[in-house]
C-alpha cells in the first residue's frame, strides 16, 4: 500500500471474490491487520491515550445514568472496542456507553431491579444481548432502510425527552439530596419541593463529597446473564428500541466519517458491527451501546488514522482497572451527576425543532409530542407512541395531502404557493396544480375535487365560462 495514501484500498467491483475478500468484507479488522501501513502507528497511539482521557469519565457517568454500578461502564467501554476493531468497517468511529441509550436502559433496569444491583446488571446485559441480536439479525437480513422508521422530527423529540429524563435523575444527586418519586413528572415535582425547603447541601454542590467506594480490580468476566422469564419480554423489547435508536445513530455518524475519510461504508455491514459489539458487551457484564458523537471526533482530532487507535485506548482504561482502580476511589457523585447533565443539556436539539416549526408546524407538534410522551410514560412507550403517531400522520398525509396551485414571484426562482403570495403572477392559459402525494384509490377523489376546484378559481378570475365537460361529451 502507498505510504502517502491514508485511505483504503478500494477493489475492482468485477473482480473475482476470494475466501480471503468474503472474510474481509465481514471482518473488516483482518483486512487493516494485513495492510496497516507502520506510518500510522504513532498517530494512533498518540490519539489513543488522548481517547483514554474521555473514555473513563464518561463511562462512569453514563453507567450511573443508566442505573448502575459505575465500573460496568468501563466493561461496557472496553468490550465494545475491542469488538469494534475486528467487525466494523468504519476506519474511525469509536463506540461505547451513550447518552440516547441511558434513559432506555434506566427505564428497563431501575423498575425492574428492586434495588439490587446484580439483578441490574443481569438485566443490562441481557438488553445488549437483544440489541446485538437485532441488529446482527438485521444487517444480515440488509435491513438497513428501517433507520427511516425514526425521522429526524422523532429523533430530536426523543433526545430532548430523554435529557429530561436523565436530568431530572441526576439533579438532586448534584444538590446533595435524594427524592423518592416514580416517574419523571413526580420526581420533578419532589425536587423542586426539597429545594424549596432549603434541603441543598452547598459543599456537596460545589465540591461533591459523596464518594464511589472502591472499584473491583481485574478484567471483565465472562458471565451469561440470567433473568426471571416474567422480565424477558420488557427487556427484548427495551433491546430492541436500543438497537433501532443505535443503528440509527451510528448510520448517520459513519455515514458522515466515511465521507471526511474517503472510504465506503455499508449501513449492512455497520449494523453487523454494531450487533457483534453489543453481544460481545452483554456478555462481559456491559450493557447497550452505540457509536458515540462526542468521543469519535475527539479520536479524529487526536489524529486517528484507524481502529488501534481505539484498541490502545481500550487497553489503557484496562490496564487502569487492573494495577490503579484506586485512582477513581474519590470521583464525587456530584461530579459525576455534572458530567451526565451537561452531557444531557449537549443532547438537546432545541434550535433545531425551532427550525422545524417554521418549516412544517405539524412536525414540529409530532417532536414535542414524542419529547412529552418519553418524559410523562417513560422512553420505551414514548418512543413506540411517537412511532404510532407517526405512521398515522404518514398515512392522513398521503390520504389528504398538501396541495397547491403554483404562481411566480417577483425576485424568486421557482414556482410558489399562491396561498402564500396572493399577488403572484399565473401564466395564461394553464392552472400549475402540485399535489404532494402519491395518487392511488384512497385519495382520487379529492385529487378531483381540489383540481377542478383549481380549474374553476382560474375560470372565474378571468370570466371565461365554465364547460360541464361531461355534458360536452
Amino acid at each position: 500500500m502507498d505510504a502517502d495514501n491514508d485511505t483504503d484500498t478500494v477493489e475492482h467491483p468485477n473482480a473475482p471474490k476470494t475466501w480471503w475478500t468474503k472474510t474481509v468484507a465481514w471482518i473488516p479488522g483482518l483486512g487493516v491487520v494485513r495492510q496497516y501501513p507502520i506510518h500510522w502507528l504513532k498517530d494512533d497511539i498518540i490519539a489513543g491515550i488522548v481517547l483514554v482521557t474521555i473514555l473513563v469519565p464518561v463511562g462512569i457517568a453514563y453507567s450511573v445514568a443508566a442505573g448502575l454500578p459505575p465500573v460496568y461502564g468501563l466493561y461496557a467501554t472496553i468490550i465494545p472496542l475491542f469488538a469494534y476493531a475486528l467487525f466494523g468497517p468504519s476506519r474511525i468511529m469509536v463506540l461505547g456507553p451513550d447518552s440516547a441509550l441511558a434513559a432506555v436502559i434506566f427505564a428497563v433496569v431501575v423498575p425492574l431491579s428492586g434495588g439490587s444491583p446484580e439483578k441490574a446488571v443481569a438485566l443490562a446485559g441481557v438488553m445488549a444481548v437483544a440489541a446485538g441480536f437485532t441488529c446482527l439479525l438485521a444487517g444480515l437480513a440488509r435491513l438497513g432502510f428501517i433507520t427511516d422508521l425514526l425521522s429526524k422530527p422523532i429523533r430530536y423529540g426523543y433526545m430532548n425527552g430523554i435529557a429530561l429524563v436523565v436530568i431530572v435523575s441526576q439533579l438532586p444527586v448534584l444538590f446533595g439530596f435524594t427524592v423518592d418519586g416514580g416517574g419523571t413528572p413526580t420526581r420533578a415535582w419532589e425536587f423542586l419541593q426539597a429545594l424549596l425547603n432549603g434541603q441543598t447541601q452547598f459543599w456537596s454542590l460545589l465540591i461533591g463529597v459523596a464518594v464511589l467506594g472502591l472499584l473491583p480490580q481485574g478484567f471483565p468476566s465472562f458471565a451469561f446473564p440470567v433473568i426471571p422469564v416474567s422480565d424477558v419480554l420488557q427487556v427484548a423489547v427495551g433491546g430492541v428500541v436500543a438497537a433501532l435508536l443505535a443503528v440509527s445513530e451510528t448510520s448517520v455518524l459513519s455515514r458522515a466519517y466515511a465521507t471526511k475519510t474517503g472510504d465506503k461504508v455499508s449501513a449492512n455491514r455497520e449494523m453487523v458491527g454494531l450487533g457483534m459489539a453489543n453481544l460481545a458487551t452483554g456478555f462481559f457484564q456491559g450493557f447497550p451501546i452505540s457509536s458515540s458523537a462526542s468521543r469519535t471526533p475527539v479520536a479524529q482530532a487526536a489524529g486517528a488514522r484507524s481502529q488501534l487507535a481505539n484498541v490502545v485506548g481500550a487497553l489503557l482504561v484496562l490496564v487502569l482497572l487492573v494495577y490503579a482502580p484506586e485512582l477513581l476511589h474519590y470521583l464525587p457523585d456530584t461530579v459525576l451527576a455534572a458530567v451526565v447533565i451537561a452531557s444531557m443539556i449537549g443532547l438537546m436539539e432545541i434550535r433545531s425543532v425551532g427550525r422545524i416549526y417554521r418549516m412544517r408546524p405539524a412536525e414540529f407538534w409530532l417532536s414535542l409530542g414524542c419529547s412529552a410522551g418519553i418524559v410523562v410514560l417513560g422512553p420505551i412507550q414514548g418512543i413506540g407512541l411517537a412511532v404510532l403517531v407517526a405512521l398515522i400522520s404518514f398515512l392522513w398525509e398521503s390520504w389528504r395531502p398538501y396541495s397547491a396551485v403554483l404562481v411566480r414571484v417577483d425576485n424568486l426562482k421557482g414556482y410558489h404557493d399562491v396561498s402564500r403570495y396572493p399577488h403572484g403572477r399565473r401564466i395564461p392559459g394553464l392552472v400549475l396544480f402540485r399535489w404532494d402525494a402519491p395518487l392511488f384509490f384512497a385519495n382520487a377523489e379529492l385529487f378531483q375535487e381540489r383540481a377542478l376546484a383549481a380549474v374553476s378559481s382560474y375560470l372565474r378570475t378571468h370570466n371565461i365560462p365554465w364547460v360541464d365537460w361531461e355534458q360536452a361529451q
